[in-house]
Parts: C-alpha cells; sequence; structure tokens
C-alpha cells in the first residue's frame, strides 16, 4: 500500500515538474502565433523528395543526413562540428535565430535536427509536430515553392550537457545514478535476428528498452502522455539522474532525448551520439 501511495506521489511530482518546465514542443497553433510575433527560421528535417512536394511556406529543407559523415565507417555519425554548422548556416540558420524544426510527422527526423542544433549551441529551438488535423485547424499554409535564403554565421558552442560518448557511456555502466536507455526495437534490444533486423548483437548492459514507436501515437504521432511514458518505463523515474538515451545511429534517441527533456522536464538527459552502431564497432561487449 505505502509502496502505491509513493508510486502515485512520484507520478504527481513528474507531472508537475514536466508542466512547469519551458516546453520546447509547439503545437500548429502556438506556431502561427510565434510567426506573428517574430522572425522566425522554419527547419523542414523530412527527407529531400518529401519536401520537395509540399511543406510550411518559408520553410528550408535541412534532412538530418546531410549532417552525417559519409566517410566514417560507423553509420550515423556526425561531420565535424564546423562542417555542421557551414552547412546549417549556408542553409540561412544562426545560433541566434528562433528556429522551428519538423518533419513529415514521425518525429524521428526532427528530433534529431533539433538535438543537433540544441549541441551545436542555438539559443532558441522549438519542435513542431506535423499533425494533418492540427495545421488544417491552425491553417498552416503549405506550399512546394523553394524560399531563396541568405547565408548566415552559424557560431558553434558546444553545449556538453546533451553529448554522450563511448567513454561517459561505460562509466555509465553500473551507476545507480544514471538510467540508460535504449530506443531500438525489442529485437534489436534482444538481439534477435530477423528478415528486419540483420545488425544487433544485443545491447548496452543495464539499459532498459522503451521503443521510439512507444513514444508516440499510432493515429497522430503526437507523443503519449507523462502517465503512460512512467507506466512504460516500469521503473522508478528520477528527475535527479542522468538519463542516456542511444539508439542505432543516434536518430530515434534523439527522440527519447526531446521527449525526457519537453514532455518529461528532466534536465539531466544525454543522446548518445554514436549510439549503438559505434559501440559494436568499437568491439564493446553487449548483452542479450
Amino acid at each position: 500500500m505505502i509502496t502505491k501511495k509513493i508510486f502515485g506521489l512520484l507520478i504527481i511530482a513528474l507531472l508537475f515538474v514536466g508542466k512547469s518546465f519551458a516546453q520546447e514542443i509547439i503545437s500548429a497553433k502556438d506556431f502561427v502565433t510565434l510567426q506573428k510575433e517574430k522572425p522566425i527560421v522554419v527547419i523542414d528535417a523530412s527527407k529531400d523528395k518529401l519536401y520537395a512536394q509540399t511543406h510550411v511556406d518559408g520553410a528550408i529543407n535541412i534532412p538530418y543526413a546531410i549532417l552525417n559523415d559519409k566517410e566514417n565507417k560507423v553509420e550515423g555519425l556526425l561531420l565535424p562540428t564546423e562542417e555542421v554548422a557551414k552547412i546549417i548556416g549556408t542553409k540561412g540558420v544562426s545560433n541566434e535565430d528562433t528556429i522551428v524544426v519538423y518533419d513529415e510527422g514521425s518525429q524521428k527526423y526532427a528530433t534529431r535536427v533539433y538535438w543537433i542544433l540544441k549541441y551545436l549551441g542555438a539559443k532558441d529551438v522549438k519542435l513542431l509536430h506535423r499533425e494533418n488535423a492540427g495545421f488544417r485547424d491552425a491553417r498552416v499554409k503549405l506550399t512546394s515553392a523553394v524560399p531563396t535564403v541568405k547565408a548566415k554565421t552559424f557560431t558553434v558552442n558546444l553545449n556538453p550537457e546533451v553529448y554522450a560518448d563511448a567513454a561517459f557511456v561505460e562509466s555509465a555502466i553500473g551507476n545507480p545514478d544514471v538510467i540508460i536507455i535504449d530506443a531500438r526495437p525489442e529485437n534489436e534490444f534482444k538481439g534477435i535476428l530477423d528478415d528486419k533486423n540483420t545488425y544487433s548483437k544485443g545491447h548496452i548492459e543495464g539499459a532498459i528498452n522503451i521503443p521510439y514507436e512507444s513514444l508516440v501515437q499510432k493515429e497522430t504521432n503526437i507523443f503519449i502522455s507523462p502517465e503512460e511514458f512512467t507506466k512504460l518505463a516500469g521503473i522508478e523515474l528520477n528527475p535527479e539522474k542522468t538519463y542516456l538515451v542511444y539508439c542505432k545511429t543516434g536518430v530515434k534517441g534523439a527522440t527519447l532525448y526531446a521527449y525526457l527533456v519537453n514532455m518529461m522536464g528532466f534536465k539531466n538527459v544525454k543522446n548518445y551520439e554514436g549510439a549503438y552502431a559505434e559501440w559494436d564497432a568499437l568491439g564493446k561487449p553487449s548483452v542479450k
């Protein structure tokens, strides 16, 4: 009985923290209001073919993949930060801008670019979820026209608090103050190989599995509530602990990062950039 009461109080505390925290996730209605209040830069993080079909009027296209190092044997690693900043600046984005990022609706591409911008030191970044009914009701203007942009300077001011490397992961294993969360599908987490998964040998020791797909509602892809997430995690969630998230290549891990920071209000959240792809390439141990 006491345990249930404590658990209930914890959920209430988490909800209070999440709602009182300055959320950077905005609705379509919020977006339209923001457009009227100040100049903003809108980034469509969708793949270029989808962007070409339709996008928010005035949005520029920065697919997360163009920021990756294609020459590195580890899939998904970023280019050197100064190169990433140069690409973003060429696209017309400054670290001083108010930036709104969205994608085709899956959340994963937008949150990856969101996390990159946060890591590079952008001062004001917001996430806009593209949900058709919300866009329609708020009368968000869509177009296929590509805007002309003027290059800007994006000055890097790295934010190490949101970033984790393999060394940090090693130090986190067995640390009771760090909760490691694997955002990959259950089969990858368990190292079960099938037609859709020929990669994973298992997961990082001590990690719990909260698949990315479970963070969003199936019909709309809108994030689930903090109450649902707390039940889904199945463990005690303490806002004072550090949360280390990862996936295969850092994309879905960034979605979990954005969720924990904005929906749960947690302040100590790190995304392992190299993710499982790097962990395995380095010969680090996996468990099943």
